[in-house]
Protein backbone atom coordinates (compact mmCIF):
# COMPACT_ATOMS: atom_id res chain seq x y z
CA UNK A 1 0.00 0.00 0.00
CA UNK A 2 1.05 3.62 -0.81
CA UNK A 3 0.90 5.90 2.15
CA UNK A 4 1.69 3.96 5.20
CA UNK A 5 1.47 6.19 8.61
CA UNK A 6 1.63 5.81 11.72
CA UNK A 7 -1.03 8.15 13.68
CA UNK A 8 -1.45 9.34 17.11
CA UNK A 9 -3.43 8.46 20.04
CA UNK A 10 -3.97 10.69 22.93
CA UNK A 11 -5.77 14.22 24.28
CA UNK A 12 -9.30 14.79 25.53
CA UNK A 13 -12.16 15.73 23.79
CA UNK A 14 -12.77 19.16 25.40
CA UNK A 15 -8.94 20.06 24.53
CA UNK A 16 -9.43 19.08 21.19
CA UNK A 17 -12.26 21.28 20.67
CA UNK A 18 -14.77 18.20 20.75
CA UNK A 19 -18.17 18.04 22.46
CA UNK A 20 -18.50 16.11 25.23
CA UNK A 21 -20.25 12.75 24.52
CA UNK A 22 -23.06 10.69 26.57
CA UNK A 23 -23.11 7.37 27.55
CA UNK A 24 -19.92 5.16 27.48
CA UNK A 25 -17.43 6.88 24.89
CA UNK A 26 -14.70 5.13 22.69
CA UNK A 27 -12.56 7.48 21.13
CA UNK A 28 -12.85 9.12 17.00
CA UNK A 29 -11.09 7.44 14.35
CA UNK A 30 -7.86 9.43 13.71
CA UNK A 31 -8.16 12.18 11.28
CA UNK A 32 -5.61 12.33 8.50
CA UNK A 33 -3.69 15.45 7.56
CA UNK A 34 -3.35 15.78 4.15
CA UNK A 35 -0.66 18.11 2.41
CA UNK A 36 -1.33 18.97 -1.21
CA UNK A 37 -0.83 15.27 -3.15
CA UNK A 38 0.61 13.64 -0.22
CA UNK A 39 0.15 12.22 3.13
CA UNK A 40 2.10 12.92 6.10
CA UNK A 41 3.31 9.57 6.88
CA UNK A 42 6.59 7.96 8.27
CA UNK A 43 7.38 7.54 4.29
CA UNK A 44 6.06 10.18 2.78
CA UNK A 45 8.10 13.70 3.14
CA UNK A 46 7.54 15.61 0.34
CA UNK A 47 5.22 19.19 1.08
CA UNK A 48 3.35 20.82 -1.29
CA UNK A 49 1.33 24.01 -0.36
CA UNK A 50 -2.28 23.26 -0.12
CA UNK A 51 -5.21 26.16 0.76
CA UNK A 52 -7.31 23.52 2.74
CA UNK A 53 -3.76 22.68 4.39
CA UNK A 54 -4.65 24.90 8.01
CA UNK A 55 -7.81 23.18 8.02
CA UNK A 56 -6.87 19.58 7.73
CA UNK A 57 -4.47 20.14 10.74
CA UNK A 58 -7.01 21.17 12.79
CA UNK A 59 -9.04 18.40 11.91
CA UNK A 60 -6.17 16.13 13.12
CA UNK A 61 -5.27 18.21 16.10
CA UNK A 62 -8.72 17.12 17.26
CA UNK A 63 -8.24 13.70 16.29
CA UNK A 64 -5.17 13.36 17.79
CA UNK A 65 -6.91 15.09 21.17
CA UNK A 66 -9.78 13.56 21.39
CA UNK A 67 -8.43 9.96 21.55
CA UNK A 68 -6.49 10.09 24.81
CA UNK A 69 -9.57 11.02 26.86
CA UNK A 70 -10.60 7.56 26.63
CA UNK A 71 -7.19 6.06 27.54
CA UNK A 72 -5.80 7.72 30.49
CA UNK A 73 -5.60 5.12 32.86
CA UNK A 74 -8.05 4.56 35.29
CA UNK A 75 -6.74 3.09 39.24
CA UNK A 76 -8.17 0.83 41.05
CA UNK A 77 -7.39 -1.52 44.15
CA UNK A 78 -7.36 -4.82 45.37
CA UNK A 79 -5.33 -8.34 43.60
CA UNK A 80 -6.42 -10.25 40.61
CA UNK A 81 -6.04 -14.18 40.29
CA UNK A 82 -5.70 -15.11 36.66
CA UNK A 83 -4.56 -18.80 34.75
CA UNK A 84 -1.48 -18.98 32.52
CA UNK A 85 -1.22 -18.78 28.68
CA UNK A 86 0.60 -19.91 25.87
CA UNK A 87 3.11 -17.52 24.37
CA UNK A 88 2.20 -16.08 20.77
CA UNK A 89 4.97 -17.46 19.66
CA UNK A 90 6.76 -13.87 18.61
CA UNK A 91 9.92 -13.23 20.01
CA UNK A 92 9.58 -9.39 20.72
CA UNK A 93 9.64 -8.01 24.14
CA UNK A 94 8.22 -4.66 24.95
CA UNK A 95 10.24 -1.82 25.94
CA UNK A 96 10.71 -1.64 29.63
CA UNK A 97 10.59 -3.49 32.72
CA UNK A 98 7.64 -2.21 34.74
CA UNK A 99 4.27 -4.17 34.88
CA UNK A 100 1.71 -2.72 32.46
CA UNK A 101 -0.36 -0.08 34.15
CA UNK A 102 -3.32 -1.88 32.57
CA UNK A 103 -2.55 -4.73 34.99
CA UNK A 104 -1.21 -3.06 38.29
CA UNK A 105 -4.31 -0.39 38.47
CA UNK A 106 -6.67 -0.32 35.38
CA UNK A 107 -7.74 -3.71 35.56
CA UNK A 108 -7.33 -4.39 39.14
CA UNK A 109 -10.08 -4.96 41.19
CA UNK A 110 -10.92 -4.83 44.85
CA UNK A 111 -12.68 -7.99 46.26
CA UNK A 112 -15.68 -7.12 48.40
CA UNK A 113 -17.44 -10.30 48.83
CA UNK A 114 -17.82 -13.35 47.18
CA UNK A 115 -18.29 -12.83 43.49
CA UNK A 116 -18.67 -8.87 44.14
CA UNK A 117 -15.64 -6.93 43.33
CA UNK A 118 -15.17 -2.40 43.15
CA UNK A 119 -13.47 -1.13 40.25
CA UNK A 120 -12.13 2.11 40.48
CA UNK A 121 -11.08 5.39 38.29
CA UNK A 122 -9.44 8.15 39.61
CA UNK A 123 -9.04 9.65 36.53
CA UNK A 124 -12.02 11.85 34.84
CA UNK A 125 -12.21 12.78 31.73
CA UNK A 126 -13.41 15.66 30.44
CA UNK A 127 -16.77 14.00 28.79
CA UNK A 128 -17.68 13.33 32.42
CA UNK A 129 -18.40 9.38 31.00
CA UNK A 130 -16.43 6.04 31.41
CA UNK A 131 -14.70 4.42 28.32
CA UNK A 132 -16.44 1.38 27.24
CA UNK A 133 -13.24 -0.45 26.95
CA UNK A 134 -12.68 -0.24 30.92
CA UNK A 135 -15.77 -1.04 32.10
CA UNK A 136 -15.74 -4.25 29.61
CA UNK A 137 -12.18 -4.99 30.64
CA UNK A 138 -13.05 -4.89 34.25
CA UNK A 139 -16.06 -7.08 34.01
CA UNK A 140 -13.96 -9.86 32.24
CA UNK A 141 -11.86 -9.57 34.96
CA UNK A 142 -14.53 -10.03 37.38
CA UNK A 143 -16.35 -13.45 35.38
CA UNK A 144 -12.43 -14.86 35.07
CA UNK A 145 -11.61 -14.75 38.99
CA UNK A 146 -14.82 -17.19 39.15
CA UNK A 147 -13.92 -20.01 36.99
CA UNK A 148 -11.00 -22.28 37.48
CA UNK A 149 -7.26 -21.96 35.76
CA UNK A 150 -8.41 -24.74 33.35
CA UNK A 151 -10.71 -22.79 31.20
CA UNK A 152 -10.21 -19.16 29.54
CA UNK A 153 -12.73 -17.28 27.86
CA UNK A 154 -14.10 -17.88 24.51
CA UNK A 155 -16.55 -15.34 23.92
CA UNK A 156 -18.24 -11.90 25.53
CA UNK A 157 -21.55 -10.18 24.99
CA UNK A 158 -22.17 -6.72 26.16
CA UNK A 159 -24.86 -4.47 26.75
CA UNK A 160 -24.04 -0.70 27.79
CA UNK A 161 -27.39 0.14 29.58
CA UNK A 162 -26.60 3.42 31.05
CA UNK A 163 -24.17 6.06 31.54
CA UNK A 164 -21.36 5.58 33.66
CA UNK A 165 -20.74 8.03 36.24
CA UNK A 166 -17.04 8.36 36.46
CA UNK A 167 -17.58 10.21 40.24
CA UNK A 168 -18.39 7.14 41.75
CA UNK A 169 -16.73 3.28 41.72
CA UNK A 170 -18.72 0.93 40.06
CA UNK A 171 -19.56 -2.23 41.40
CA UNK A 172 -19.54 -5.96 39.42
CA UNK A 173 -21.82 -8.55 40.78
CA UNK A 174 -21.08 -12.25 39.20
CA UNK A 175 -23.83 -14.87 38.38
CA UNK A 176 -22.03 -18.54 38.20
CA UNK A 177 -24.92 -18.91 35.55
CA UNK A 178 -23.57 -22.66 34.59
CA UNK A 179 -20.57 -24.49 35.25
CA UNK A 180 -20.06 -27.62 32.88
CA UNK A 181 -17.43 -30.09 32.07
CA UNK A 182 -16.12 -28.34 28.94
CA UNK A 183 -17.72 -24.72 29.30
CA UNK A 184 -19.00 -22.30 31.72
CA UNK A 185 -20.90 -19.37 31.52
CA UNK A 186 -20.93 -16.30 33.73
CA UNK A 187 -22.89 -13.18 34.15
CA UNK A 188 -22.04 -10.28 35.42
CA UNK A 189 -23.91 -6.75 36.52
CA UNK A 190 -22.00 -3.34 36.66
CA UNK A 191 -23.89 -1.37 39.47
CA UNK A 192 -23.61 1.97 39.77
CA UNK A 193 -25.99 4.38 42.01
CA UNK A 194 -28.17 1.02 42.64
CA UNK A 195 -28.43 0.73 38.89
CA UNK A 196 -27.23 -1.48 36.03
CA UNK A 197 -24.95 0.64 33.45
CA UNK A 198 -23.92 -2.20 31.97
CA UNK A 199 -24.31 -6.19 31.45
CA UNK A 200 -22.22 -8.93 30.07
CA UNK A 201 -21.98 -12.71 29.57
CA UNK A 202 -18.87 -14.79 29.13
CA UNK A 203 -18.51 -18.10 28.25
CA UNK A 204 -14.80 -20.04 29.10
CA UNK A 205 -13.89 -23.47 27.22
CA UNK A 206 -11.22 -26.06 28.36
CA UNK A 207 -8.81 -26.30 25.92
CA UNK A 208 -9.65 -29.02 23.42
CA UNK A 209 -8.02 -29.90 20.00
CA UNK A 210 -9.80 -29.97 17.01
CA UNK A 211 -9.39 -31.02 13.19
CA UNK A 212 -11.55 -28.34 11.50
CA UNK A 213 -9.48 -25.27 11.74
CA UNK A 214 -9.37 -21.89 9.10
CA UNK A 215 -9.50 -18.83 8.98
CA UNK A 216 -8.91 -15.66 7.18
CA UNK A 217 -5.32 -14.48 5.99
CA UNK A 218 -3.65 -11.37 7.62
CA UNK A 219 -3.41 -8.03 5.42
CA UNK A 220 -0.26 -7.84 4.12
CA UNK A 221 0.71 -4.64 6.21
CA UNK A 222 4.46 -2.88 7.25
CA UNK A 223 5.85 -4.10 10.80
CA UNK A 224 5.26 -1.51 13.02
CA UNK A 225 9.12 -0.86 13.74
CA UNK A 226 8.79 1.39 9.73
CA UNK A 227 5.99 3.47 11.45
CA UNK A 228 6.21 6.53 13.46
CA UNK A 229 5.34 6.73 17.22
CA UNK A 230 2.98 8.11 19.09
CA UNK A 231 5.61 10.62 20.03
CA UNK A 232 7.51 10.96 16.56
CA UNK A 233 4.15 11.70 15.21
CA UNK A 234 2.94 14.44 17.33
CA UNK A 235 6.60 16.01 17.61
CA UNK A 236 6.41 16.33 13.89
CA UNK A 237 2.90 18.12 14.07
CA UNK A 238 4.61 20.39 16.56
CA UNK A 239 7.60 21.70 14.65
CA UNK A 240 5.21 22.15 11.56
CA UNK A 241 5.49 26.26 10.73
CA UNK A 242 1.94 26.40 9.68
CA UNK A 243 0.48 25.12 12.86
CA UNK A 244 -1.11 28.22 15.06
CA UNK A 245 0.28 28.65 18.41
CA UNK A 246 -2.76 27.68 20.00
CA UNK A 247 -2.70 23.76 18.19
CA UNK A 248 0.85 24.01 19.26
CA UNK A 249 -0.04 24.41 22.79
CA UNK A 250 -2.73 21.68 22.98
CA UNK A 251 0.03 18.93 20.98
CA UNK A 252 2.40 20.00 23.86
CA UNK A 253 -0.46 18.81 26.43
CA UNK A 254 -0.90 15.83 24.37
CA UNK A 255 2.43 14.62 24.68
CA UNK A 256 2.56 15.27 28.14
CA UNK A 257 0.00 12.83 28.88
CA UNK A 258 0.30 8.99 30.04
CA UNK A 259 -1.75 5.98 28.12
CA UNK A 260 -2.00 2.63 29.00
CA UNK A 261 -1.40 1.55 25.19
CA UNK A 262 0.75 2.31 21.98
CA UNK A 263 -0.68 2.95 18.58
CA UNK A 264 0.79 2.84 15.06
CA UNK A 265 -1.67 3.58 12.45
CA UNK A 266 -0.93 1.80 9.38
CA UNK A 267 -2.63 3.72 7.15
CA UNK A 268 -3.90 7.36 6.85
CA UNK A 269 -6.26 8.32 3.48
CA UNK A 270 -6.79 11.24 2.32
CA UNK A 271 -9.83 13.41 3.85
CA UNK A 272 -12.63 12.87 2.02
CA UNK A 273 -11.35 9.84 0.06
CA UNK A 274 -11.84 7.34 3.21
CA UNK A 275 -13.54 3.97 3.16
CA UNK A 276 -14.84 2.77 6.47
CA UNK A 277 -12.05 0.49 7.20
CA UNK A 278 -8.58 1.55 9.65
CA UNK A 279 -5.61 -0.66 10.54
CA UNK A 280 -3.45 -0.08 13.37
CA UNK A 281 -0.63 -1.80 15.12
CA UNK A 282 -1.61 -1.84 18.96
CA UNK A 283 -0.12 -2.90 22.07
CA UNK A 284 -0.25 -2.39 26.03
CA UNK A 285 2.38 -0.29 27.48
CA UNK A 286 4.58 -2.30 30.27
CA UNK A 287 5.47 -5.76 30.86
CA UNK A 288 2.42 -8.25 31.47
CA UNK A 289 4.78 -11.30 30.77
CA UNK A 290 3.38 -14.70 29.66
CA UNK A 291 2.05 -16.01 32.71
CA UNK A 292 -1.63 -14.93 32.66
CA UNK A 293 -3.47 -15.47 29.62
CA UNK A 294 -7.17 -14.47 30.93
CA UNK A 295 -5.15 -10.97 32.22
CA UNK A 296 -4.05 -10.53 28.47
CA UNK A 297 -7.89 -11.47 26.97
CA UNK A 298 -9.14 -8.61 29.80
CA UNK A 299 -6.20 -5.97 28.40
CA UNK A 300 -7.45 -7.10 24.81
CA UNK A 301 -11.16 -6.25 25.59
CA UNK A 302 -10.06 -2.96 27.16
CA UNK A 303 -8.20 -2.28 24.09
CA UNK A 304 -10.74 -3.35 21.41
CA UNK A 305 -12.94 0.03 22.02
CA UNK A 306 -9.98 2.01 20.87
CA UNK A 307 -11.24 3.97 18.28
CA UNK A 308 -13.49 1.19 17.07
CA UNK A 309 -17.46 2.64 16.63
CA UNK A 310 -15.48 5.52 14.52
CA UNK A 311 -14.55 3.43 12.12
CA UNK A 312 -18.34 4.00 10.84
CA UNK A 313 -17.32 8.06 10.55
CA UNK A 314 -14.67 7.81 8.35
CA UNK A 315 -16.24 8.10 5.10
CA UNK A 316 -18.42 10.79 6.46
CA UNK A 317 -16.35 12.93 8.85
CA UNK A 318 -15.48 15.74 6.11
CA UNK A 319 -19.15 16.15 5.59
CA UNK A 320 -20.31 15.38 8.87
CA UNK A 321 -20.07 17.04 12.62
CA UNK A 322 -20.15 14.30 15.50
CA UNK A 323 -21.94 15.42 18.70
CA UNK A 324 -21.79 12.09 20.17
CA UNK A 325 -20.88 8.86 19.53
CA UNK A 326 -21.62 6.10 22.42
CA UNK A 327 -21.24 2.13 22.35
CA UNK A 328 -24.84 0.15 22.63
CA UNK A 329 -23.61 -3.52 22.50
CA UNK A 330 -20.02 -5.11 22.50
CA UNK A 331 -18.72 -8.58 21.69
CA UNK A 332 -15.45 -10.77 21.24
CA UNK A 333 -14.36 -14.04 20.30
CA UNK A 334 -11.22 -15.65 21.47
CA UNK A 335 -9.33 -17.76 19.00
CA UNK A 336 -6.08 -18.38 19.67
CA UNK A 337 -3.53 -17.47 22.45
CA UNK A 338 -1.80 -14.15 22.24
CA UNK A 339 0.14 -11.30 24.67
CA UNK A 340 -1.40 -7.94 24.19
CA UNK A 341 1.75 -6.39 25.88
CA UNK A 342 3.07 -7.55 21.58
CA UNK A 343 2.34 -5.51 18.49
CA UNK A 344 -1.04 -6.52 17.03
CA UNK A 345 -2.68 -5.74 14.40
CA UNK A 346 -6.09 -4.29 14.70
CA UNK A 347 -8.17 -4.24 11.36
CA UNK A 348 -11.07 -2.48 11.89
CA UNK A 349 -14.14 -2.06 8.97
CA UNK A 350 -17.79 -0.67 9.16
CA UNK A 351 -20.17 -2.79 6.67
CA UNK A 352 -23.33 -0.53 7.66
CA UNK A 353 -24.59 2.43 9.10
CA UNK A 354 -27.87 3.93 9.18
CA UNK A 355 -30.58 5.01 11.65
CA UNK A 356 -28.10 6.79 13.60
CA UNK A 357 -26.17 3.86 14.87
CA UNK A 358 -22.70 2.45 12.92
CA UNK A 359 -21.81 -1.49 13.16
CA UNK A 360 -18.24 -2.01 13.22
CA UNK A 361 -16.42 -5.63 13.27
CA UNK A 362 -12.93 -6.06 14.25
CA UNK A 363 -10.24 -8.66 14.16
CA UNK A 364 -7.05 -8.79 16.23
CA UNK A 365 -3.89 -10.16 14.39
CA UNK A 366 -0.60 -11.38 15.87
CA UNK A 367 2.49 -10.48 14.14
CA UNK A 368 2.87 -14.18 13.02
CA UNK A 369 -0.50 -13.85 11.10
CA UNK A 370 -2.91 -15.62 13.80
CA UNK A 371 -6.02 -14.10 14.27
CA UNK A 372 -6.39 -14.08 17.75
CA UNK A 373 -9.69 -11.99 18.92
CA UNK A 374 -12.45 -10.56 16.93
CA UNK A 375 -14.88 -8.07 17.91
CA UNK A 376 -18.14 -6.65 17.03
CA UNK A 377 -20.18 -3.56 17.85
CA UNK A 378 -22.76 -1.23 17.34
CA UNK A 379 -23.02 2.27 18.68
CA UNK A 380 -25.88 5.41 18.30
CA UNK A 381 -23.90 8.17 16.52
CA UNK A 382 -25.42 11.36 16.76
CA UNK A 383 -24.47 14.44 14.15
CA UNK A 384 -24.58 18.05 14.81
CA UNK A 385 -27.56 19.62 13.15
CA UNK A 386 -26.56 21.57 9.99
CA UNK A 387 -27.22 25.03 9.73
CA UNK A 388 -30.55 25.86 8.41
CA UNK A 389 -30.89 28.00 5.66
CA UNK A 390 -31.68 31.40 6.20
CA UNK A 391 -35.97 31.88 5.73
CA UNK A 392 -37.70 34.87 4.26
Amino acid sequence: MDGRVDQCKSGSRLQAGLPATSGFVGPPPFIPETRGDEQVCGRVKTLHPNPARESSLVLLWRGLGASAAALSPSCGSGASAMSPPLDSGSAEEPSGDLRSVLVTSVLNLEPLDEDLYRGRHYWVPTTKRLFGGQIVGQALVAAAKSVSEDVHVHSLHCYFVRAGDPKVPVLYQVERTRTGASFSVRSVKAVQHGKAIFICQASFQQAQPSPVQHQFSMPPIPPPEELLSHEELIDKCIRDPELRKKYQIGLNRIAAQEVPIEIKLVDLPILGQQKAKQMFWVRARGYIGEGDMKMHCCVAAYISDYAFLGTAMLPHQHRHQVRFMVSLDHSMWFHAPFRADHWMLYECESPWAGGSRGLVHGRLWRRDGVLAVTCAQEGVIRLKQQELESKL
